[in-house]
């Protein structure tokens, strides 16, 4: 027999990723690790439901993955608390992305208002699984 009481959801503090509330990272799970001095690194442990039907991680999140990891970096270069907007990204996938992902950010060079930036993803073993390269400027 089912209970017909209402029970509120359960609520759990959100995850800060680097001074932004940023609630699709927080759902997905990401820990972010840091962002200092132009470099970032942040992890996710992969869960079924975020995998493709090969049962590896699904494209799209490894590339919202990189994106941030690449912002969190250009953010952290230009200690600018506003957050930074993508303006162009190329992926390349290598190779599949299972278990633990560890992903770090660097930029490339920093402007006034544009940063060139990358970011790599790493498995369990070191090897590089996937890699991006995006332009990002700085919020106004």
């Amino acid at each position: 027999m089912m209970s017909t009481e209402n029970h509120p959801p359960q609520k759990h503090e959100r995850t800060s990723f680097f001074g932004l509330d940023i609630p699709f990272l927080d759902h997905l799970g990401v820990v972010p690790e840091y962002a200092q001095d132009g470099k970032s690194r942040i992890s996710l442990e992969l869960k079924p439901e975020l995998t493709n039907s090969f049962q590896v991680a699904h494209g799209g999140l490894i590339m919202t993955l990189l994106d941030f990891a690449m912002a969190a970096a250009a953010r952290s270069a230009a200690k600018h608390p506003l957050g930074v907007i993508t303006i162009d990204m190329t992926t390349s996938f290598l190779r599949p992305s299972v278990g633990k992902i560890l992903l770090e950010g660097t930029v490339l060079k920093a402007g006034k208002t544009i940063h060139y930036c990358e970011a790599v993803v790493l498995n369990d073993a070191g090897e590089i699984t996937a890699k991006a390269s995006g332009t990002f400027t700085l919020r106004k």
